[in-house]
């Protein structure tokens, strides 16, 4: 059981025709301000996506307010644990998408791709292949920043800085990948969604989608077959497969995330600079 004062953190996302996002938006926000929840909501045509923080009252009045909408009635939600608030401010945003890949022929809402639950993924990867027998390739998802703080082993990392560049680069390595298992991976499962759908659509032939992402894989079976922490997009910075808070922290100025020894340069002032911030302007 949770102390009373411990804020719940959840994140949760729903693909789902949503066209009076615009109408609903002042809804949102009026409720998460008078429950004093923190975070962010994106709305969009195509649903919904969000990171909020508060105590448990509050977050459970939220979820059940947004349920009693039918078409977010199933939003399935991940739960982790914080002892003080991890957001700064409450914000509602309208978006095209609920994560931006730039390609609106990727619709989740008219069927997903083939799915994988956390335990079964370790089987595969405790093993070295999937049940067909094939050679099992986990592939980031993620910006190259978020995949520096963790990530599983021997994972496929193609150095992204925004999922928009993931279509075309993926497409460029199909070839390599002929007669493997490909299973997509992020941090909640979301980009994911889009993500196996377009391999699928540019013949790759074997390909999943780590259902829940790696906060779910962490909440299941720990960190077996993974290095490092989760980066998350709040406070906390990196959440370990504990889903602990870790004492990696993210600059400020130019938002580079900055380890534990690296907090200890005498570059590193927080709110204003790190050692990264330092290398870009000596190059």
């Amino acid at each position: 059981m949770q102390p009373s004062n411990t804020y719940i953190n959840i994140a949760a996302y729903k693909f789902i025709t949503f066209d009076d996002a615009v109408e609903k938006r002042p809804a949102f926000r009026a409720l998460c301000e008078e429950l004093g929840l923190k975070g962010t909501i994106l709305l969009s045509p195509e649903g919904i996506n969000l990171f909020l923080a508060g105590l448990r009252e509050p977050i459970d009045r939220f979820l059940a307010w947004l349920r009693a909408d039918v078409r977010f009635a199933d939003i399935e939600v991940k739960e982790s644990y914080y002892d003080r608030q991890p957001f700064t401010k409450m914000l509602v945003k309208l978006k095209r998408e609920i994560i931006t890949m730039k390609n609106p022929l990727i619709r989740p809402e008219d069927g997903r791709a083939p799915a994988v639950d956390a335990r079964t993924l370790k089987r595969w990867l405790d093993q070295g292949h999937d049940d067909n027998g094939k050679p099992v390739v986990m592939m980031d998802t993620r910006n190259a920043f978020e995949v520096d703080v963790g990530t599983f082993k021997d994972t496929l990392d193609y150095r992204i800085e925004k999922f928009s560049e993931f279509p075309a680069v993926v497409e460029q390595h199909k070839e390599e990948l002929a007669g493997k298992t490909v299973v997509t991976f992020c941090t909640g499962g979301i980009r994911c969604e889009k993500a196996a759908i377009h391999m699928q659509n540019v013949g790759y032939d074997s390909v999943y989608q780590l259902e829940g992402g790696i906060l779910k894989y962490f909440e299941e079976v720990g960190g077996a077959h993974y290095t490092g922490d989760c980066f998350v997009f709040d406070y906390r910075t990196a959440l370990n497969p504990k889903l602990e808070a870790t004492d990696t922290k993210q600059c400020f100025a130019c938002r580079a995330v900055v380890t534990p020894r690296e907090q200890l340069s005498p570059y590193y002032i927080p709110g204003e600079s790190c050692p990264h911030c330092r290398k870009a302007v000596r190059e």
